[in-house]
């Protein structure tokens, strides 16, 4: 596995700061309409407001985590919800722990 795509994605206090927050959505969003915070991730919109920035910048930090397999995007409605893919960040983890 090669972990330039992820380590370059984790070069950002922000998208750090999101991937923590998406550890235990209950604990740092509210309630959302449309789909469970855990199952199905935590709405655009919501970290977007959490995080402070317009959606056109957390649509970028999101575009890059997804990339680099960090979180799953999925569609409900008009609206994209992420969690975390974790099985993605153990082979991160595993990978990094070898190569250095």
């Amino acid at each position: 596995m090669s972990i330039v795509v992820p380590l370059k994605a984790l070069g950002n206090e922000r998208r750090l700061q999101i991937l923590e927050w998406l550890k235990a959505p209950r604990a740092h969003f509210r309630e959302q309409v449309d789909g469970d915070l855990v199952d199905d991730g935590v709405c655009a919109v919501l970290i977007a407001e959490k995080l402070g920035v317009s959606q056109p910048t957390l649509s970028e930090h999101m575009r890059i985590l997804v990339q680099a397999d960090l979180v799953i995007p999925k569609r409900i409605k008009q609206w994209t919800f992420y969690r975390r893919n974790e099985p993605a960040i153990a082979a991160v983890k595993d990978a990094l722990s070898t190569e250095l």
